[in-house]
């Protein structure tokens, strides 16, 4: 495929998607950061598991609410400059965890300035891809994209508790800053800058109710929404839990718990890859459908059964973290391919906009509901979890109702 003229000449599409994929894995690498350190923190800063829950939810509630901006900007503005925009703010929210969190109300500040810096680089680095491959790869292009992003997601973990047992925990925002500005690097000096449009704008840019009326973009938002609630519920809690677990059985835990929520990203990673070649070969709305049913099984046991032993409750984790994403790719792969020629970028912003909504809630919930337990129990996990479940119930049902359509060279559902 022709990719556009820039200064920096012409680019083949494969290329550009190791560049930005390249660039995706260094601006991703402390997203997941604060997870990773939270029984520390609370232990050292005093906080409660509300407190806790509320700075892993800001983090996805300032994507929430910078996305719809700086992603449709996209259908009007290079998205290179958004992205580099996106990235150099991720740099500023590293830097101050890094030097001024001591408590809730600086880590939160922190963690809301890398919300927003994500915002202006997660789905942006996406627009870059989708509006260079035409309708028969943007299913593919996607997955890729989505594998640059659920290694470097799943390496976070494991990348906090190393610099942390080393260095301490302030290292790893530095570490974490440092990333992020070799990722700026990359993006500004390798990528090619994208042409002005020269087809006449469709419509008004900030006009999202063609997006609101496409059934089947809606179809999609509304299953990434319950998708990352409980996504961002395990990733935010993860390590606390598979850590209370260690310390209320005893065992001398064979794998870390950062270990082991990196490996739970690894295999989800391969799971959302694999799920989309299934979405392609067996229809996407079937895929996603039993995806759906069998996370909220997994979430309404993983609490109350977890608990048991610290080698059952990592094996649940595991088995629960393929089933989270197996349809990840797939649900934004639909959202895009369902988007309006001019609205990519809108349908995008929309799709992403409702994920993080749900990526706020979840972890905030789980906080609140171990809280009004008693703490950390085997009855306040399995409630935590549950609640995952009863959400991901009505949004299948929500799923159904809405009748997404497939993409080019999607396999007809039955």
């Amino acid at each position: 495929m022709t990719m556009p003229q820039s200064s920096a000449g012409r680019m083949s599409p494969k290329r550009l998607v190791a560049i930005v994929c390249a660039a995706q894995v260094l601006a991703q690498i402390g997203a997941y950061a604060w997870p990773a350190l939270i029984p520390g923190r609370m232990t050292e800063w005093g906080i409660d598991n509300s407190e806790a829950g509320w700075i892993t939810g800001l983090f996805y509630l300032a994507y929430a609410i910078a996305v719809p901006v700086l992603v449709t900007a996209t259908d009007r503005v290079d998205p290179k400059r958004i992205y580099l925009l996106g990235v150099a703010l991720t740099v500023v929210g590293h830097l101050c965890f890094a030097t001024v969190a001591d408590g809730f109300w600086t880590a939160a500040l922190a963690r809301v300035l890398a919300g927003i810096g994500w915002a202006g680089t997660y789905m942006t680095g996406l627009k870059l891809l989708a509006d260079r491959v035409d309708g028969r790869l943007m299913s593919r292009a996607v997955a890729g994209h989505a594998l640059s992003i659920g290694l470097a997601g799943a390496a976070s973990f494991l990348f906090a508790g190393v610099l942390d047992e080393l260095f301490g925990w302030r290292s790893v925002f530095w570490g974490s800053a440092g990333c992020a500005v070799a990722a700026w690097l990359t993006v500004a000096l390798a990528a090619p800058a994208q042409p002005p449009r020269t087809e006449p704008p469709a419509g008004r840019l900030f006009d999202f109710g063609p997006v609101l009326r496409n059934r089947s973009a809606m179809a999609y938002a509304v299953a990434y929404c319950v998708h990352t609630w409980e996504m961002n519920t395990l990733r935010g809690w993860g390590v606390a839990f598979l850590a209370w677990v260690a310390a209320t059985t005893g065992e001398d835990p064979w794998l870390s718990a950062t270990v082991a929520i990196t490996l739970v990203g690894l295999v989800g990673t391969w799971a959302s890859v694999a799920g989309n070649e299934l979405s392609i070969r067996f229809g996407r709305q079937r895929l996603v459908r039993l995806a759906m049913l069998a996370s909220a099984a997994c979430a309404a046991l993983i609490g109350f059964v977890g608990s048991a032993s610290y080698e059952l409750a990592v094996a649940l984790v595991l088995v629960y973290g393929v089933v989270i994403w197996l349809d990840s790719s797939s649900l934004t792969a639909g959202a895009a391919g369902s988007a309006a020629p001019g609205r990519r970028g809108a349908t995008l912003a929309v799709h992403s906009m409702f994920g993080y909504a749900g990526g706020f809630v979840g972890p905030l919930v789980m906080g609140v509901i171990l809280d009004l337990a008693g703490g950390m129990s085997t009855t306040g996990w399995g409630l935590g979890f549950l609640h995952v479940a009863a959400a991901m119930l009505l949004g299948r049902i929500a799923f159904a109702l809405l009748r997404p359509q497939a993409l080019e060279g999607d396999r007809a559902d039955g």
